[in-house]
């Protein structure tokens, strides 16, 4: 029997995945595609949009949400009885994408495809890593000065980073719409020299890719884990103890404008990497979504809100650990 082919899309917080996984998606070629998406925090935001895309053929349990975790934590517990369940449908998927949390290590993901319940079924076509081509270029994963003068110093970002570039097949420098030419060269330069021989960089806006590209890599990536090195291979298990998440719950918003000035204000203070969620406009049929990204904030109106939901807005909050959560929230609160 032929394996089902997987995808694994990994990349750190905000670097585009779930705007490839819709494209990707969209663009089926005809192929019925099941998604496996996974969140670091407790409340699924990127599940929640791509549940609600809209796509023709994309069924509501075509969409699995593994949220509160990673999944290179969780692997016996939650990964693998969802491939299983997959596997074992009357009409199984052609493919498999899986929208890693921007936490988490792709590697052990990769391993657990030797597991005897799914190793004779699936195979890892590719493993994807989407990179936000700003973000590089602002230094955003390097060491800061002050980590630099302490001796045994660790950087969580880059290792994260570094991890998810080491275990890639193919790279997407995604949002080179924000770069010029020659920041783009530089960045993409830059980015080369982190890959493995033979790793192919695609630049893209908006995570835009030739899907028999992208789902067409053939790596079979679960054999050659020896050729994927980790920060993390001498370690028995991994865990998320730099980094937190949590959730604020709002009131309806009347001015969403206003509100993103504030947000502005409270990302640069408290250095928060990721925040995104829902927001109620007071007034407004519709569901406003809130992307930031640092401080790069984006928002839009995707659909009414459903008569059996609560109208209230909720955004989480990622950063490295030590956020001062009692502050941020009586700011968001304000």
């Amino acid at each position: 029997m032929r394996k089902v082919p997987t995808t694994i899309i990994t990349g750190f917080l905000g670097a585009g995945k779930t705007t490839l996984v819709r494209h990707l998606m969209e663009n089926n070629q005809g192929r019925r595609i099941a998604l496996i998406v996974n969140e670091f925090g407790d409340v699924g935001v990127d599940g929640d949009l791509l549940a609600s895309c809209g796509i023709q053929g994309c069924a509501d349990d075509d969409i699995i949400e593994l949220a509160n975790g990673c999944l290179c934590c969780t692997v016996a517990d939650e990964f693998l009885p969802t491939m299983q369940a997959l596997l074992d449908r009357p009409n199984p998927p052609d493919h498999i994408l899986i929208e890693t949390s921007g936490l988490a290590l792709p590697k052990p993901l990769v391993k657990a495809f030797h597991w005897p319940e799914i190793r004779s079924r699936v195979t890892v076509d590719g493993v994807l890593a989407v990179v936000d081509a700003a973000a590089l270029a602002a230094g955003r994963f390097a060491d800061t000065p002050e980590q630099m003068a302490q001796p045994d110093h660790d950087n969580p970002l880059e290792e994260v980073f570094e991890d998810q570039l080491a275990c890639a097949d193919m790279v997407l420098l995604n949002k080179t719409d924000l770069l010029d030419a020659a920041q783009l060269d530089n960045t993409h330069s830059e980015l080369t020299a982190k890959l493995r021989p033979g790793v192919r960089v695609i630049r893209a806006s908006r995570s835009a890719i030739d899907p028999l590209i992208a789902l067409g890599l053939s790596a079979a990536a679960e054999d050659d884990l020896a050729a994927r090195p980790s920060h993390h291979d001498t370690e028995d298990g991994h865990d998320h103890d730099d980094f937190e998440s949590f959730a604020v719950t709002l009131a309806e918003v009347a001015d969403p404008a206003a509100l993103e000035d504030r947000l502005t204000q409270i990302i640069a203070l408290h250095d928060i990497l990721r925040l995104k969620g829902f927001l109620a406009v007071s007034g407004k049929p519709a569901r406003h979504v809130v992307q930031a990204v640092g401080t790069r904030i984006e928002r839009w109106f995707d659909r009414p809100w459903r008569a059996d939901e609560d109208r209230i807005s909720r955004l989480v909050v990622i950063g490295e650990r030590g956020l001062d959560r009692a502050a941020i929230e009586a700011a968001l609160l304000a």
